[in-house]
């Protein structure tokens, strides 16, 4: 496979230029003042970047605060927010000095340390922040046609899986694919497109499967385009997301790259604090479906959102760079010491940072969201869920979808798109389990004598 994939690194460069962009201005210009214009990169349909980028901007934390600053300073100040489907644009763009600020995936960032290490000079980059994270990798996966006879990863040897090179998405169909044995390019040719693009070759018969990050293995389920085949979260192996900056940005304007950590800690803190409201606004300005959004940013959701730069997640970035480097997306070394650089969001976020860093989180339980309400309710096992979907349909109320963890990943994911697993010696709130992929219920099925799989409608039936 490594051939291939080297072969579709060198693509990478190809994917540069801005998507869309656009322009808000923060103050009022002053009589002989000075005016400067920050330009920040994100990724409006990574949804796990959304406190950096999408829910960000549609708050205008970053726009007040920087209004603030320019008042006491008599200085005026401009953003420019550019959205780009995946981390490699940014990356060039930040190389060439134009993006300030940018937010993207894991593996992303590693390959964004090191060619600008590699170019030196004004041109290096700090990792300052964390977006959202899952600390056993779930935030990616590959799906498959809904028709699909796959059932695990290894049916797929011998087709053509569509991802992003250089991305996590990539990345988990790579380190899964060793796990089955897959070993060179005639056992499965990889092509290097845009989420979009693949997910119409994935509809179209062109692809078997499509390996991505967040949110499109969810966006695609939930609009009844695709099946979860194989789930990252198998990998235990912790994937996030985080922000980068031009270090000679940093040095030249510590100032406005504190307000813009004090407002991605403002925009974390409200999404925390209101996941609903939170989803569909990004769902409204993304076009995504917002049981997608909620499903990765809900409370309790895949996705975690934690601005500190823990060491499980530090540690994860040294994980992989010998990895990236195997696929020859990697190809100069990266010295991750003066890159991974927590002081500015230690100074942003104050005196409890080393004790939230060294907090982890606590696996979010069973929820249901009942359409035109701001609140779900949640239950603490999948029997009960299915109890409170059952009464539901009884009174004739409106679910717009239900969410329950993956009894062995922990992984959670659409209720009526899991598989479901009745094991009757278990018994209580164990009698019915749900299994985000077909081949991890089966592998249950295989070490629970007697338990069988059953219909979502006939586990509701029945709990």
């Amino acid at each position: 496979m490594n051939r291939t994939l080297a072969a579709a690194a060198a693509c990478l460069p190809l994917l540069a230029g801005p998507l869309a962009a656009g322009c808000t201005v923060a103050g009022n210009a002053s009589s002989g003042g000075d005016s400067v214009r920050v330009v920040v990169g994100y990724q409006s349909k990574t949804i796990n970047t959304v406190t950096a980028g999408t829910l960000l901007r549609s708050l205008g934390y970053f726009e007040k605060r920087l209004n603030a600053l320019g008042r006491s300073e008599g200085t005026t100040y401009s953003v420019v927010w550019q959205d780009y489907d995946t981390g490699a644009p940014i990356t060039a763009q930040m190389l060439a000095g134009k993006i300030d600020i940018g937010s993207m995936g894991d593996y992303p960032l590693l390959i964004n340390g090191s060619r600008a290490q590699a170019q030196g000079g004004d041109a290096e980059t700090r990792l300052v922040s964390v977006t959202g994270y899952n600390l056993k990798g779930a935030l990616n996966g590959v799906v498959v046609a809904k028709d699909s006879k796959a059932r695990t990863l290894r049916d797929l040897k011998g087709t053509t899986v569509s991802t992003s090179v250089g991305s996590a998405g990539h990345g988990t169909f790579v380190q899964a694919a060793k796990k089955y044995g897959f070993d060179g390019a005639e056992d499965v040719k990889v092509e290097n497109q845009q989420p979009s693009v693949g997910a119409t070759a994935l509809e179209s018969g062109k692809a078997a499967g499509l390996s991505q990050f967040v949110a499109w293995p969810g966006v695609l389920v939930a609009q009844d385009r695709a099946r979860l085949l194989y789930d990252g979260g198998d990998l235990n192996v912790p994937t996030f997301h985080g922000v980068v900056v031009r270090k000679k940005f940093a040095g030249d304007k510590p100032a406005i790259l504190q307000e813009f950590l004090k407002a991605q800690i403002d925009a974390t803190r409200y999404l925390n604090d209101n996941p609903v409201r939170s989803s569909e606004s990004v769902a409204a300005t993304t076009g995504l479906p917002v049981e997608a959004v909620y499903l990765y940013n809900g409370a309790g959701g895949v996705s975690t959102f934690d601005v500190t730069l823990k060491k499980r997640l530090q540690d994860v970035l040294a994980h992989d760079v010998p990895f990236l480097k195997s696929i020859g997306v990697l190809q100069t070394p990266l010295d991750l010491s003066p890159f991974i650089d927590d002081s500015h969001i230690r100074r942003a976020y104050g005196s409890s940072y080393d004790a939230d860093v060294a907090k982890t989180p606590v696996s979010g339980a069973g929820e249901i969201w009942f359409a035109g309400e701001q609140a779900t309710r949640r239950f603490g096992d999948p029997v009960a869920l299915l109890r409170g979907v059952r009464e539901a349909q009884e009174q004739g109320r409106n679910i717009k979808a239900a969410y329950v963890a993956d009894a062995t990943t922990g992984t959670r994911w659409f209720a009526d798109k899991d598989v479901w697993v009745e094991d009757p010696k278990a018994g209580g709130a164990k009698r019915f389990q749900a299994f985000a992929t077909d081949e991890v219920a089966r592998a249950y099925l295989a070490a629970h004598p007697g338990s069988t799989i059953v219909t979502y409608q006939d586990a509701v039936e029945r709990a």
